[in-house]
Protein backbone atom coordinates (compact mmCIF):
# COMPACT_ATOMS: atom_id res chain seq x y z
CA UNK A 1 0.00 0.00 0.00
CA UNK A 2 1.01 3.41 -0.70
CA UNK A 3 -0.01 6.57 1.59
CA UNK A 4 -0.05 10.26 0.29
CA UNK A 5 -0.70 13.45 1.69
CA UNK A 6 -1.94 16.52 -0.49
CA UNK A 7 -1.15 19.91 0.75
CA UNK A 8 -1.23 23.25 -1.11
CA UNK A 9 -4.57 24.01 -1.89
CA UNK A 10 -6.07 28.00 -1.17
CA UNK A 11 -8.25 30.34 -2.97
CA UNK A 12 -6.91 32.43 -5.87
CA UNK A 13 -8.03 34.42 -8.36
CA UNK A 14 -8.33 33.65 -12.30
CA UNK A 15 -5.10 34.04 -13.63
CA UNK A 16 -3.03 33.32 -10.18
CA UNK A 17 -1.21 30.04 -9.26
CA UNK A 18 -0.64 27.95 -7.12
CA UNK A 19 1.98 24.19 -6.39
CA UNK A 20 0.46 21.56 -4.71
CA UNK A 21 2.53 18.97 -2.98
CA UNK A 22 2.13 15.54 -2.76
CA UNK A 23 4.14 13.30 -0.17
CA UNK A 24 3.74 9.80 -0.40
CA UNK A 25 5.22 7.04 1.75
CA UNK A 26 5.09 3.29 2.12
CA UNK A 27 5.55 0.57 -1.03
CA UNK A 28 7.10 2.95 -3.35
CA UNK A 29 9.77 0.98 -6.24
CA UNK A 30 10.83 2.55 -9.30
CA UNK A 31 7.38 1.67 -11.31
CA UNK A 32 5.35 3.76 -9.29
CA UNK A 33 3.95 6.51 -11.02
CA UNK A 34 1.88 9.17 -9.08
CA UNK A 35 -1.22 11.07 -10.99
CA UNK A 36 -2.80 13.87 -9.78
CA UNK A 37 -6.94 13.95 -10.23
CA UNK A 38 -9.47 16.23 -9.43
CA UNK A 39 -13.08 16.56 -8.61
CA UNK A 40 -15.56 19.34 -9.43
CA UNK A 41 -18.91 19.67 -6.85
CA UNK A 42 -21.20 17.55 -8.89
CA UNK A 43 -18.78 15.80 -11.00
CA UNK A 44 -16.88 12.63 -11.41
CA UNK A 45 -12.70 12.33 -10.93
CA UNK A 46 -10.37 13.25 -13.82
CA UNK A 47 -7.02 12.68 -14.47
CA UNK A 48 -4.92 16.27 -14.50
CA UNK A 49 -1.22 14.92 -15.24
CA UNK A 50 0.85 12.34 -13.85
CA UNK A 51 4.82 11.52 -13.72
CA UNK A 52 6.80 8.30 -13.90
CA UNK A 53 9.39 8.08 -11.20
CA UNK A 54 12.35 6.75 -13.20
CA UNK A 55 13.21 9.16 -16.20
CA UNK A 56 10.34 11.63 -14.48
CA UNK A 57 8.45 11.02 -17.79
CA UNK A 58 5.16 14.07 -17.59
CA UNK A 59 2.28 13.11 -18.89
CA UNK A 60 -1.15 15.93 -19.29
CA UNK A 61 -4.32 16.03 -20.10
CA UNK A 62 -4.92 17.80 -23.05
CA UNK A 63 -7.65 20.42 -20.93
CA UNK A 64 -4.30 21.44 -18.81
CA UNK A 65 -1.80 21.30 -20.79
CA UNK A 66 0.78 24.45 -21.33
CA UNK A 67 -0.60 25.66 -17.42
CA UNK A 68 -0.06 22.85 -15.30
CA UNK A 69 3.95 21.36 -14.57
CA UNK A 70 4.49 18.23 -12.97
CA UNK A 71 7.40 17.42 -11.05
CA UNK A 72 9.14 15.00 -8.81
CA UNK A 73 11.96 14.65 -5.93
CA UNK A 74 12.63 11.12 -5.83
CA UNK A 75 14.50 12.06 -2.92
CA UNK A 76 12.05 13.10 -1.06
CA UNK A 77 9.36 11.01 -2.45
CA UNK A 78 7.27 14.10 -3.22
CA UNK A 79 5.45 15.15 -6.78
CA UNK A 80 4.48 18.77 -7.13
CA UNK A 81 1.84 20.32 -9.35
CA UNK A 82 2.80 23.79 -10.89
CA UNK A 83 -0.53 24.90 -11.58
CA UNK A 84 -0.47 28.54 -13.70
CA UNK A 85 -3.33 31.04 -14.87
CA UNK A 86 -5.75 29.28 -13.21
CA UNK A 87 -9.32 29.23 -14.14
CA UNK A 88 -12.62 29.20 -12.53
CA UNK A 89 -13.15 25.88 -14.08
CA UNK A 90 -9.93 24.66 -11.96
CA UNK A 91 -12.04 25.10 -9.28
CA UNK A 92 -11.97 21.59 -7.31
CA UNK A 93 -10.43 19.41 -4.81
CA UNK A 94 -7.45 17.50 -6.14
CA UNK A 95 -6.09 14.18 -5.39
CA UNK A 96 -3.02 12.29 -5.76
CA UNK A 97 -2.68 9.00 -6.24
CA UNK A 98 0.16 5.69 -7.18
CA UNK A 99 0.30 2.83 -8.42
CA UNK A 100 1.95 1.29 -12.06
CA UNK A 101 1.35 3.12 -15.73
CA UNK A 102 -1.56 3.45 -17.09
CA UNK A 103 -2.69 5.57 -19.82
CA UNK A 104 -5.56 7.59 -19.50
CA UNK A 105 -5.33 6.97 -16.35
CA UNK A 106 -9.21 6.34 -14.77
CA UNK A 107 -10.34 6.75 -11.04
CA UNK A 108 -11.33 3.11 -10.74
CA UNK A 109 -7.85 2.24 -11.69
CA UNK A 110 -6.62 3.11 -7.90
CA UNK A 111 -7.03 2.00 -4.10
CA UNK A 112 -5.20 4.29 -2.58
CA UNK A 113 -5.93 8.41 -2.14
CA UNK A 114 -4.89 11.29 -0.06
CA UNK A 115 -7.48 13.28 1.78
CA UNK A 116 -7.17 15.82 -1.20
CA UNK A 117 -6.79 19.41 -1.13
CA UNK A 118 -9.31 22.36 -2.00
CA UNK A 119 -8.18 24.68 -5.09
CA UNK A 120 -10.92 27.87 -5.43
CA UNK A 121 -10.45 29.83 -8.53
CA UNK A 122 -12.59 33.44 -7.94
CA UNK A 123 -13.42 35.37 -11.08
Amino acid sequence: QIQLVESGGGLRQAGGSLRLSCAASGRISDNTVIYWFRQAPGKGREWVAFITRVGSNPYYNDVMKGRFTISRDNAKNTVYLQMDRLKPEDTAVYYCTGGTFRFPPRATDFDSWGQGTQVTVSS
